[in-house]
């Protein structure tokens, strides 16, 4: 028997069952036929065989999110993969605003003034056009350099880690004598 053939015999029900608690029924034979082909094709770069049983259960989580993700979604994905803020990411928003609002304040007033209409006020950048009373095109250049400016002097201080939603899951400060943070 092959190394495939034990690891179907082994671990099918547990990942059928797996796949059955995160979605319809009627697709969970699906999916798991989607999995043993990825470990299939994928067996060899498993390095520590101690770890097959996580391994196996990562390669059937991924399935299932890609299912998710290549079909049109007219229901709402289920909790489990929802991502959902947590105190921790609260926390690290809160700190880095509090970082953010001084480093603005340093930045030329064409872009203090309109980083603080369309990021900290929530104003639309036709709204800062009228405000500043410049085209529409040239606020947006204006935000989007205020932008990298402010992005420029935050990666000077901080080192910044984003999720693949280029949300801040994590950050550290690079200078513990940063001026702002």
């Amino acid at each position: 028997m092959s190394d495939i053939e034990n690891i179907w015999h082994k671990y099918h029900q547990k990942l059928l069952s797996f796949i059955k608690q995160r979605t319809n029924n009627d697709i969970a034979d699906d999916i798991l036929q989607d999995v043993f082909i990825k470990i299939y094709t994928q067996i060899n770069s498993l390095k520590d065989e101690k770890k097959l049983e996580s391994w196996l259960f990562q390669i059937t989580r991924n399935t299932i999110i890609d299912y998710y993700r290549s079909k049109v979604i007219t229901e709402d994905l289920p909790d489990w993969l929802e991502e959902k803020s947590s105190k921790v990411e609260a926390e690290i928003h809160k700190e880095l605003t509090s970082c953010l609002e001084p480093m603005i304040k340093i930045l030329p007033d064409k872009y203090k003034k309109a980083i603080q209409l369309s990021e900290i006020e929530g104003k639309t950048q036709k709204d800062v056009a009228k405000i500043e009373s410049i085209s529409l095109s040239g606020a947006k250049s204006r935000i989007q350099r205020g932008r990298k400016l402010l992005k420029d002097v935050l990666n000077q201080c901080c080192q910044i880690e984003l999720n693949h939603n280029n949300q801040v899951i994590s950050y550290e400060n690079k200078d513990k004598k940063c001026k702002f943070c």
